[in-house]
């Protein structure tokens, strides 16, 4: 990033940095997805992924996915997958490839990433006219380190507006606290109330951008996204990287006891 970018960043809690990920790679990422999903069998059994009523979360296959690379459906239509997760950026070689590039290894380093290590990765579908809506979240509520040290890096892989379900951010909320912790409570999972401080009376902010697109997205952000109730689809890749100076916690929800985590080598 440029001076201007860090700076933004900083103000904000989130920058845009355009044509970060070529057309060649956006094609690969979806080509493979395409692949994933044809070889997927779903079975009986299959969990649905939601920010509303996160049932998913007493689902041992969710609680599972850490270190491997599982199938979520929408809440509103069963038989279309929300998103595959978690562990693509280790397992599977088109995903490392491009989640380890040099330019994002260098992006890490910028915005103060002292020993970046790839915690998780999704791949996102928000179909056409079913994709789900995403509540506000801070992602340190599910990925909790101490110091708080979680970044998402966003990359559209369609262009994404309004209409077709953008991220929506409330810029400079990052400066507030961590209203919440998902976290592990024996062999089930609690939300814990931290600060209930509501959310700042901001107008919310659509990051409308062009596929090839990176949004760097600070930990402490309030984000989410509205439903895609367009005719265009809105695939989005997603990684969360963490600090490996910091203290992971042994309570969140994700947990890779077979598979130690990586950086971007």
């Amino acid at each position: 990033m440029n001076a201007a970018q860090l700076a933004s960043y900083e103000r904000d809690g989130f920058v845009v940095l355009p044509d970060v990920l070529p057309a060649a790679d956006c094609d690969a990422l979806q080509a493979r997805a395409a692949e994933l999903v044809a070889g997927f069998d779903p079975g009986p059994a299959r969990t649905i992924f939601s920010t509303r009523d996160e049932g998913h979360a007493r689902d041992r296959y969710f609680l599972e996915s850490g270190g491997d690379i599982r199938f979520f459906f929408e809440e509103e239509a069963p038989d279309a997958l929300n998103k595959i997760g978690h562990a693509l950026h280790d397992l599977d070689p088109v995903f490392d490839r491009i989640s380890r590039q040099p330019g994002l290894a260098s992006l890490a380093h910028e915005i103060g990433l002292v020993r970046p290590l790839l915690l998780q990765s999704m791949y996102i579908f928000k179909h056409p006219g079913i994709g789900g809506e995403v509540g506000w979240h801070q992602d340190a509520t599910y990925l909790h380190t101490t110091p708080v040290s979680v970044t998402g890096f966003w990359i559209a892989l369609d262009d994404a507006d309004r209409e077709n379900g953008c991220l929506l951010a409330l810029p400079g909320a990052h400066r507030g606290p961590l209203r919440k912790r998902f976290r592990r409570s024996g062999d089930a999972t609690v939300t814990e109330e931290l600060d209930t401080t509501p959310w700042p009376v901001l107008s919310p902010v659509p990051i409308e951008v062009r596929r090839g697109t990176l949004v760097v997205l600070h930990g402490l952000l309030p984000h989410g996204s509205s439903a895609n109730r367009s005719s265009r689809p809105r695939h989005a890749y997603t990684l969360h990287l963490i600090d490996g100076c910091a203290s992971y916690d042994p309570d969140n929800w994700l947990q890779r006891p077979d598979r130690p985590l990586r950086g971007f080598t």
